[in-house]
């Protein structure tokens, strides 16, 4: 599991006393206009850091090799959430949880609803995160029911769509057969 990875390099790094980082995508304008006419932009990785006990200097610049070696266990966290992400549910999507709750999970290198589901469960309540886990796994349990409904939904509309189509054929069955119903009175009164 990734959050194994995550803990792994935060217990064997430190980091600077006194500063904090945090490495977080931004998007800049590519300096090119698009057909519609408005600017292009594209995600670049920055740099935040703050120095305790000092609230007005922050510095907050794109990342650098430099600023990736200073604050490695930072930088894990940061690729841990961008892998998690793609391939989950983000926790700000997770209305279950505060911006407060969010932080605190990112912190522990979980940015997913999936990755918060996964956590065994001896690890959640050691991380005093077990009620967020909880919530994870009903969320999730509830999205598998809602995908059942709407394949369930998709089907009906499927033979819905048929039933029409049949509906269709049958009033032109119907058409013909009295168009020809017609024809052939025609024929008996010409005769």
């Amino acid at each position: 599991m990734d959050f194994a990875m995550f803990e792994k390099i935060a217990n064997n790094s430190c980091s600077e006393e006194g500063v904090v980082a945090r490495f977080y995508d931004r998007a800049v304008k590519t300096g090119e206009v698009g057909a519609n006419g408005l600017p292009k932009f594209r995600l670049a990785c920055f740099c935040e850091i703050r120095i305790k006990d000092n609230n007005s200097e922050v510095y907050d610049q794109p990342a650098t090799a430099e600023k990736i070696r200073r604050f490695p266990v930072e930088y894990a966290r940061y690729q841990l959430g961008k892998k998690q992400v793609v391939e989950g549910t983000p926790l700000e999507q997770f209305a279950f949880l505060n911006r407060a709750e969010v932080e605190t999970l990112k912190v522990h290198g979980i940015f997913t609803v999936e990755a918060l589901n996964e956590m065994p469960e001896d690890k959640a309540v050691q991380l005093g995160i077990a009620d967020e886990r909880h919530l994870a796994q009903k969320f999730l349990q509830q999205a598998k029911n809602n995908l059942s409904l709407k394949q369930w939904q998709q089907k009906e509309e499927q033979y819905l769509d048929r039933i029409k189509y049949l509906e269709e054929q049958v009033a032109e069955l119907k058409k013909q057969k009295g168009a020809a119903a017609d024809e052939k009175k025609s024929n008996r009164r010409k005769k």
